[in-house]
């Protein structure tokens, strides 16, 4: 694959286009990247034996995605969003909430890395998603919105509707999710926070990516909301790797992997 000049000499702070384009190559022979350290963060996505799930978020030291008010532009640096878009390049699904395109109308395609877009997939129970949203019309990556059985659409004609049986709570569950796209491998839960939460609550997530930046907020909403627990020993204690991207640091969690209590 040629790197256009447009392209940084650096992806992510640690790691040179030639390394980055190294990963592509052991991503396209199903093998890991031969380097140690922070390439290894895309192992799980350059050699997954089954269905494979990475979830990410981008937070501050305290925890909050966003102010009280809302406001989350932007939260994380810029090597943070280059390592985004190397999870994308990597994946072929990339799956949101439709809140996250109701709040930020997102692309959802590779930009900042050399790499293929992946397939772009909106969980839509109840047929929110804007007429006017970008990814429905740009035709830049194949689009695939997840509803409910009886839930209306009006869709640009390339657009595929996906129908799922609606939980008892009136979502998708995500099993049934994961089973409307076993046509696909490499699975990024890239948004928001709900739906990231979501699937870690349930066990389908494999490995959980968690950006923090050096910002204290205060206030505001929370990456990771699960049910409340009453002791300590009944937490996940995933194994983790630390990386350092830029002035934040990436925590890559194995989320099928738990230490010791």
């Amino acid at each position: 694959m040629n790197i256009e000049p447009s392209v940084p000499k650096t992806i992510a702070g640690l790691m040179n286009c030639a390394e980055w384009q190294a990963v592509l190559d052991a991503w396209k022979r199903g093998t890991a990247p031969d380097a140690e350290g922070y390439v290894q963060a895309f192992s799980p996505l350059c050699a997954p034996e089954r269905q494979t799930f990475v979830g990410q978020l981008g937070q501050s030291i305290d925890g909050r995605i966003a102010t009280a008010t809302g406001d989350s532009f932007y939260i994380n640096c810029q090597e943070a969003l280059d390592h985004l878009h190397c999870l994308r390049a990597l994946c072929d699904a990339v799956v949101v909430g439709v809140g996250t395109v109701v709040a930020d109308n997102p692309q959802l395609t590779v930009r900042r890395v050399p790499g293929e877009s992946a397939s772009r997939v909106i969980i839509d129970p109840n047929g929110r998603i804007p007429k006017d949203a970008c990814l429905l019309h740009d035709e830049a990556a194949p689009t695939i919105v997840l509803t409910r059985d009886r839930v209306t659409l009006d869709l640009p004609a390339h657009v595929e509707v996906r129908r799922l049986p609606e939980a008892d709570d009136g979502r998708l569950c995500c099993h049934a999710i994961a089973e409307a796209l076993s046509d696909f491998k490499r699975i990024l839960i890239e948004g928001g926070a709900c739906t990231v939460s979501r699937f870690i609550d349930c066990g389908l997530l494999d490995r959980l990516h968690v950006m923090v930046a050096p910002l204290i907020i205060g206030a505001g909403p929370t990456g990771i909301q699960l049910p409340p627990l009453d002791k300590l020993s009944e937490a996940h204690r995933p194994m983790a790797a630390m990386h350092q991207l830029g002035t934040d640091w990436l925590l890559d969690l194995d989320l099928k992997q738990e230490l010791p209590h």
